[in-house]
């Protein structure tokens, strides 16, 4: 079985952040002040995080904002994922700030007392955090976020058939501007660019603490 990615990590401080983006010649807006955000091993739907939003007709310039990540959607299904496909995103761009995302696996061997699926955690080559490419909207639960996704790429692949988009950093000033069209900006990344380990389900001597 897998299983869409519903789970990632962020652990880098805000401060970090947002000097990592003046590096890039972004400019940071913090419209709601410097939001709280703690260092966390798991972030998970419905949970509040942190996004930098695209302002309307601004180049190079985000707004730091904490939100939802998930919105109600049919039948109260939350919508955590969203499909690219055909779709251009022309307003509501977001960057997702994280250093990690999972992937879960059933096991290759059952584990009897042990209903838990295989987790493994993808990080980004040269990069101690990146983002991914989501959008947001009003919604009956406030405003959220969503992470958008594509048939997965060679690092991906092997663990899931679609993926969520990890942004490097020269293309996160692109993806804030919405005159760019998605299909410039939302693409696999080389082989080898999402390194992965497995954070739950190796052997002991395997396995790698968070």
């Amino acid at each position: 079985m897998e299983t869409d990615s519903n789970d990632y990590r962020l652990k880098v401080d805000i401060a970090s952040i947002v000097e990592d983006f003046e590096d890039l010649k972004i400019k940071i807006r913090l419209p709601e002040g410097k939001p709280n955000v703690p260092a966390r091993d798991d972030i998970r739907m419905t949970d509040m995080a942190p996004i930098v939003r695209s302002v309307e007709g601004e180049r190079g310039v985000g707004e730091l904002v904490n939100r939802r990540w998930s919105w109600p959607g049919n039948h109260g299904k939350p919508v955590y994922n969203f499909r690219t496909e055909g779709r251009e995103f022309k307003s509501h761009r977001a960057l997702i700030l994280a250093d990690g995302f999972f992937e879960f696996t059933d096991p290759p061997v059952p584990r009897p007392k042990d209903k838990r699926l295989d987790k493994w955690l993808f990080t980004m080559k040269d990069h101690d955090w990146f983002c991914i490419a989501g959008i947001w909207r009003e919604s009956p639960a406030g405003e959220a976020f969503t992470m958008l996704t594509m048939d997965a790429g060679p690092d991906v692949a092997p663990y899931h058939h679609r993926q969520i988009i990890p942004l490097t950093r020269d293309q996160w000033v692109d993806w804030l501007d919405p005159s760019v069209p998605a299909k410039e900006v939302l693409r696999w990344l080389p082989e080898g660019s999402l390194p992965v380990v497995q954070v739950y389900g190796a052997p002991p001597a395997q396995q790698v603490l968070l």
